[in-house]
């Protein structure tokens, strides 16, 4: 079938690129890292771990990073192999595969086929216990099984064997692909089943009995990778869960307040990559008339793996789904299918336009946080063929473009942007017979007509059989009750059957197509993913926010779930230049740490953006930025506590009064120097305990705090709070800032509601806060000695999932896979 769909692909590749393959631009200063190492086999080799020991060496630097050390600690980014060097032997002709001393492959291939056919040799070599772990999850990411971690199952080694269903939304994706794109979708799939073939030759050199490698496996991995890092929204159901019982506890009115307050989907205070603004607010227009109330306690989430108790013709689907209470997942693998869809994300970059740095020349320090694996999710590779000069980061399985990157023109680096591409719909429930409906109905109201479930089989879970109901919108997660009548709640993602559509973005990428800004907005809108991409060429700058963002019917609260009759049907997409977007940044800097992408951009209804977030740590640039500068400006960031960005406010109130003891007060002033030094979380001479107290006490105090400030008006529903937006991370952070700052009377945008801290009282306000100080100081005290400066306790240090080697490090808020350039421009700009 692939063959006869390819069979047409125009072969002829005109180069993209504006100098000759291989060249190398002097100027330039290019280095890139990627701990514990680039080979991910097992038994581990040298370079399975080379790469450790230059990561850790840059976190204890700290502010202090110079040119020496980023040329110490980092490899070079700079299209040619680093050391000694072997060849790879593959059988063909047309492929060479360098491999250097760090076991970075450098492939070359006389056509594009050779150059792919190289890049699945190389994966099946150094990905191969990846590629047999994540194939069947991949698929699970491809069917959007709900309540299904589909990472999880990677990490935790599990099996799904995908049904014929499942292999069928595959095979449609394949004609997606060349109905979307014509012949640059045929030359798509060619280049996808020239990497597979690339795998499967490996494995027959080999003598390795694994199922031969397809055009599916490739479209599932680029679907697995959005599952993780590019997919937002879809918390609908417990929004308006968590609405009601805040109303039915508080009151209507002061219910509504609370709830509009914590939510923070709409902070003005909000950090953002760009100052200019875009719409796409959370009301869509008119009165909120098709978003849908949940009842308190109603939601109870679908177990794909188990019977479900339809009455009716789907009681006869032997192994369909049931019903379970909403609860914490039993294995790390699922989660509750109504509730929010986990997600990973901290990746970052801080991109200099030439204007801001000292040289004039472009810089950037960039990269996607992944987490930390072995083996790791990404793999190092350069590219060399026909219009293609390219080196960086590609996913195993889709390995022929990479994912983050540079080509001799310019560089990119993506952060997960959470855009909100996944809505909740409340399906009206109804009986053929005109029986009244119940949460065990099996047919549901569209466009006036009661229609049936229909149920999907998506394949074996260690065995177990997986199948669910489906509406028009997508899979059952769950089911509910509004204002006491029954209804399903299912979950519809704009990027559904699309995902293999993302290919085209990293190829246009990889094949240097994206020279100006504009050619790569151009690019950067090809994927549906939701990402922020940052831009970095030899003479601009540029950001660009993506996803496949839903343009919603007039009439809804996005932050609720939506009725699903029919009525409020998505109306198309938005256009390229309705995404955020922008060149040069404010003040000459591009910075994302996964905040906000502009001023007026609502971003998953799962994705709350308030006044504090991680981005405003990287700070202190100079008025001439050099790349030293910027480097420093990241590792600083790494190994600081967020909380110190809001600490200043909370010691503003303290100070109002004297401390309860002295012990109190040396505790406070401990960390109003800590903060001051940037609150370091480190443990820069390795010994095993961090350097100062100040990480002790913070852990110990800020949770009493947070809980101190909201308890006055959330009371025992504090918990609850700290379940859905968290008061240990930046949404408590910002709860604790903006009602503290209120309080002083400082100005504040987009004001609380409510008034929160000692009921709206500053003096109580500081009293709570002074007592929770004197009751953390007293425990610490009696655990540690009398003396703050002493209670140093054991430092964080970060191992590699799922633990098939025993090699830590010190723990840094950094990019797993990270690039530090300077690009100069001394050539032309191009057009």
């Amino acid at each position: 079938m692939i063959a006869v769909l390819i069979g047409g692909a125009l072969v002829a590749n005109p180069s993209g690129a504006t100098r000759a393959v291989g060249s190398v631009h002097h100027g330039d200063r290019a280095y890139y890292v990627l701990p514990p190492g680039n080979y991910g086999g097992l038994p581990t080799t040298e370079q399975s771990l080379d790469q450790l020991p230059l990561y850790d060496a840059l976190t204890p630097l700290r502010g202090h990073v110079t040119d020496a050390d980023i040329a110490k600690d980092y490899l070079p980014d700079n299209f040619a192999p680093v050391g000694a060097t072997h060849v790879e032997q593959t059988g063909r002709t047309g492929t060479t595969i360098v491999y250097d001393a760090y076991g970075i492959p450098h492939i070359t291939g006389k056509t594009r086929a050779d150059l792919a056919f190289g890049t699945g040799w190389v994966t099946a070599r150094d990905r191969g216990l990846l590629l047999q772990l994540g194939r069947g999850p991949a698929r699970a990411a491809v069917a959007d099984v709900p309540g299904i971690n589909a990472f999880g199952l990677v990490t935790s080694a599990q099996s799904f064997v995908p049904s014929a269903q499942t292999e069928q939304l595959l095979d449609d994706q394949v004609h997606r692909i060349i109905a979307t794109y014509g012949d640059k979708g045929r030359q798509i799939i060619a280049d996808a089943q020239a990497e597979a073939d690339g795998v499967n030759a490996y494995y027959a050199a080999n003598n390795i009995n694994q199922p031969p490698m397809t055009v599916h496996d490739v479209i599932a991995v680029a679907a697995f990778i959005g599952s993780i890092f590019g997919s937002g929204g879809g918390a609908e159901a417990s929004n308006a869960e968590f609405l009601s019982e805040l109303q039915n506890h508080m009151g209507a009115d002061a219910g509504r307040k609370a709830w509009e307050d914590v939510m923070l989907l709409d902070d003005a205070e909000a950090p953002t990559t760009i100052t200019r603004r875009f719409d796409y607010g959370w009301r869509t227009g008119g009165p909120v008339t098709g978003s849908a109330a949940i009842d308190e306690g109603s939601v109870v989430s679908l177990d794909p793996t188990q019977p479900l108790p339809f009455a009716g013709a789907a009681a006869k689907v032997a192994g369909a789904a049931r019903l379970v209470a909403a609860q914490a997942p039993t294995e790390p693998w699922t989660y509750p299918a109504a509730g929010p869809v986990p997600s990973k994300q901290a990746s970052n970059f801080l991109i200099v336009n030439p204007a801001r740095s000292a040289t004039g020349n472009t810089l950037a320090v960039m990269g996607p946080q992944l987490g930390y694996y072995y083996p790791e999710i990404v793999e190092q590779e350069q590219l060399t063929g026909p219009g293609i000069e390219a080196q960086g980061v590609a996913v195993p399985g889709m390995s022929m473009y990479l994912l983050i990157g540079r080509t001799p023109d310019y560089a990119w680096s993506l952060t997960s942007a959470d855009h909100d591409v996944r809505d909740v719909f409340a399906e009206e429930l109804c009986n053929p017979d005109g029986s009244p409906a119940t949460q065990h109905s099996d047919h549901y109201m569209f466009r006036g007509v009661c229609r049936p479930f229909t149920m999907f089989d998506a394949g074996l879970l260690n065995g177990t059989p997986v199948r669910y109901p489906m509406s028009v919108h997508g899979p059952v997660i769950g089911w509910a009750t509004s204002h006491g009548r029954a209804i399903a709640l299912t979950r519809q993602r704009s990027t559904f059957g699309l995902d293999g559509l993302n290919l085209a973005a990293l190829k246009d990428m990889t094949e240097n197509k994206a020279t100006t800004p504009d050619k790569f907005f151009t690019a950067a809108n090809e994927f549906g993913f939701t990402f922020n991409w940052g831009y970095a060429s030899r003479h601009a700058t540029a950001y660009f926010s993506s996803g496949l963002l839903p343009r919603r019917a007039p009439g809804l609260d996005r932050r609720l779930p939506t009725l699903g009759t029919g009525a409020y049907e998505w109306r198309g997409f938005l256009s390229r230049d309705e995404h955020p977007h922008d060149i040069t940044g404010p003040g000459g800097i591009l910075l994302n740490w996964n905040n906000r992408s502009a001023p007026g951009f609502m971003h998953g209804d799962d994705t709350p953006f308030g006044s504090v977030h991680r981005v405003e740590m990287f700070d202190q640039f100079a008025s001439k930025v050099t790349l030293a500068g910027d480097v420093s400006v990241m590792n600083r960031a790494a190994t600081e506590d967020t909380r110190s960005i809001v600490w200043p406010v909370v010691s503003e109130v303290l100070h109002g009064s004297a401390a309860p003891d002295s012990l109190d007060a040396k505790v406070v002033s401990l960390l109003d120097r800590w903060v001051h030094d940037d609150a370091p979380r480190l443990d820069a001479d390795n010994n095993g305990l961090y350097d100062s107290a100040g990480p002790t006490i913070m852990d110990a105090l800020w949770p009493a705090v947070a809980n101190a400030v909201m308890s006055p008006v959330f009371g025992a529903l504090t918990t609850d709070l700290n379940a859905i937006r968290g008061l240990n991370g930046l949404s408590g952070e910002s709860y604790v800032d903006k009602d503290l700052r209120t309080l002083l009377g400082q100005a504040v945008k987009s004001p609380f509601h409510l008034r929160y801290c000692g009921d709206g009282s500053l003096a109580a306000c500081r009293a709570s806060l002074w007592a929770v100080v004197d009751q953390v100081a007293a425990s610490l005290a009696a655990t540690n000695g009398a003396d703050p400066a002493t209670w140093l306790s054991a430092a964080s240090r970060t191992g590699f999932v799922p633990g098939l080697i025993p090699d830590t490090m010190r723990t840094t808020n950094r990019s797993t896979f990270q690039q530090v350039l300077e690009l100069d421009g001394l050539e032309p700009e191009p057009r």
